[in-house]
C-alpha cells in the first residue's frame, strides 16, 4: 500500500509538517500490512505549481507530485490555516491536479494553527473541498493548535483518524462507491 502525505508548511521547522509526520507514523504503526509513505512538501514546489498555471504545463518535480498523489492508496493532507481558511498554496496544488484523480480515494484531513479558535476549518474549507473532489474523507479531522503540542487530547485524535484511514485504504480503488459501505462496517468493528 502506498500512502501519499501533503505538508503545506511553509516555515523550517514546521508545526504542520510536524503533524504530517505524527499522522503518517500513527498510520504505518497501525498497518497490517508494508506501507509506503511518500511525503510532498508543497514549499518546494510553489514556483512550479504557479508556473503550472500560467503555461499549462508541470515542471519535472510537479509532475512527480501529482503521479504521487494518483497512485496513492490513500492520502494525509495538512496546511497551516490562513486567514481562517487553507493556505493558497495548498489549494493551488489541488488545483492543478486531474479533475477525477481523488475520485474514490481516501483522504485524511488536517490543519495547524496558532489558537484553537480555528479548529472549524477543517469541516468549512477542507472537508468541502475534498467532497468537491469526490475523496472519501474520513469522519475523524485533525486540528493542532499551538497549545496542543504535547497536551492531551492530539495523540488520541491522531490514533483515531489514523485508524480510520486505515480501514479505508485497503479498499482504495474498487468501483461503485463499495469503498464507502465496507467503511462503516470497519468503523463499526474498530470501537470498543
Amino acid at each position: 500500500m502506498k500512502l501519499v502525505v501533503v505538508s503545506a508548511g511553509l516555515s523550517v521547522p514546521s508545526s504542520t509538517r510536524l503533524l504530517a509526520d505524527r499522522l503518517a507514523a500513527e498510520v504505518a504503526r497501525q498497518a497490517s500490512a508494508p506501507l509506503e509513505v511518500q511525503v510532498i512538501e508543497l514549499r518546494g514546489l510553489a514556483v512550479e505549481i504557479a508556473h503550472n498555471f500560467t503555461n499549462g504545463f508541470p515542471g519535472k518535480g510537479l509532475a512527480a507530485a501529482q503521479d504521487a498523489v494518483a497512485g496513492a492508496d490513500g492520502l494525509i493532507v495538512v496546511t497551516p490555516v490562513f486567514s481562517a481558511s487553507y493556505s493558497g498554496l495548498f489549494k493551488s496544488f489541488f488545483d492543478v491536479l486531474d479533475k477525477d484523480v481523488l475520485a474514490g480515494k481516501p483522504v485524511l484531513i488536517a490543519a495547524t494553527g496558532g489558537t484553537a479558535r480555528h479548529s472549524l476549518v477543517l469541516e468549512h474549507a477542507l472537508r468541502p473541498l475534498f467532497a468537491h473532489l469526490r475523496a472519501v474523507v474520513v469522519p475523524t479531522g485533525v486540528y493542532a493548535a499551538s497549545e496542543d503540542w504535547g497536551a492531551e487530547g492530539l495523540p488520541e485524535r491522531i490514533e483515531r483518524a489514523a485508524g480510520e484511514l486505515m480501514a479505508l485504504m485497503p479498499l482504495a480503488g474498487r468501483p461503485n462507491g463499495t469503498a464507502v459501505v465496507s467503511f462503516a462496517e470497519r468503523l463499526a468493528a474498530l470501537k470498543p
